[in-house]
């Protein structure tokens, strides 16, 4: 099949003008299906669009926000996807022939002061970093950037069936359309929800049961969701009056004061409420013009598990 237009059909002229096929393949244009599906796209100018839908402007000012391993001038081969840039992620990524991993979190947020090629960064605090240059595989994350982001805010409640108000439990100084906590409100066909209800709405959707703190027949009519560490948000909460929490991770005294002042908690993991956050950074990038064929996600999903799902 033809690829190519050439320019000069006539073979012996071609090798007259400097010759061979390494000449002629010089000497012909793109043309046809396959060529209007080029992707031309570097690191660097990848980053730059992944920015303008993750600003580093909203990002907190202790995080690390784009590339922190790689160079820019290169260009993209393909992009591996994933929540955390772990060693074996970013070898898995440069297997996919993939020549950038983006995340979630970031490789690191201190600078390593150490770099060794060990499967953890638990055994050597800049391991990521040494399989990231050994792999040729770029690391770009956008953590609080995408955490903040209007499309990152409507994963949770749509999961969970709950309608979003538009309104955050801690809106950012910048702009208060962005924030941490989506204010949320049960949907008129499922009142009255209680607690043990949306608890168990959280186990379906997500396959893992939360912990959750609270009374299981307490009604619901305003809960508040966040991915991750849900940090200060428990006193947002109680500010509202919201009835519930639902959040990636909650420290345990935090929780239990929480709850004793009347705010009830359902905890679902800190990766169980962020994995789905890969799938928007996948979105992402097919919006500023990497193809379907040139992203590859890796399944992060079986880091852990309950020792009551492992059969005997």
């Amino acid at each position: 099949m033809a690829l190519f237009n050439r320019r000069d059909k006539d073979p012996k002229a071609a090798r007259q003008a400097g010759g061979g096929a390494e000449a002629q393949a010089l000497a012909e244009r793109p043309s046809g299906e396959l060529a209007r599906k080029g992707f031309s796209m570097t690191v660097g100018a990848l980053e730059a669009a992944l920015l303008k839908e993750f600003p580093a402007e909203d990002a907190e000012s202790w995080d690390r926000t784009g590339v922190l391993v790689g160079e820019r001038a290169l260009p993209v081969r393909k992009v591996a996807v994933a929540l955390d840039p772990t060693v074996a992620a970013i070898r898995e990524a440069a297997q996919n022939g993939a020549n950038v991993l983006v995340t979630h979190h970031p490789a690191f947020l201190a600078a390593p002061d150490a770099f060794a090629p060990e499967p953890s960064a638990a055994l050597c605090p800049g391991a990521g970093v040494w399989a990231a240059i050994q792999g040729q595989v770029a690391l770009m994350d956008f953590h609080t950037a995408l955490d903040v982001s209007p499309r990152a805010a409507r994963v949770l409640p749509g999961m969970l069936g709950l309608t979003f108000k538009g309104t955050f439990a801690e809106p950012l100084a910048s702009s208060r359309k962005k924030g941490y906590g989506q204010v949320c409100e049960v949907r008129a066909n499922d009142a009255p929800e209680t607690l043990g209800r949306l608890a168990a709405r959280c186990t379906s959707v997500f396959g893992r049961q939360p912990r959750v703190w609270g009374d299981f027949d307490a009604p619901v009519r305003t809960a508040v969701t966040a991915t991750g560490s849900a940090g200060s948000l428990g006193r947002a909460c109680l500010g509202l009056g919201a009835d519930v929490l639902v959040c990636g991770e909650v420290k345990y005294h935090d929780a239990l004061e929480l709850s004793a002042a009347g705010l009830s908690v359902i905890e679902l993991g800190h990766d169980v409420s962020e994995l789905p956050l890969v799938a928007v950074l996948a979105e992402a990038l097919l919006r500023v013009g990497v193809p379907d064929d040139r992203i590859v996600a890796i399944d992060q999903s079986a880091n852990w598990a309950y020792p009551e799902a492992i059969r005997i």
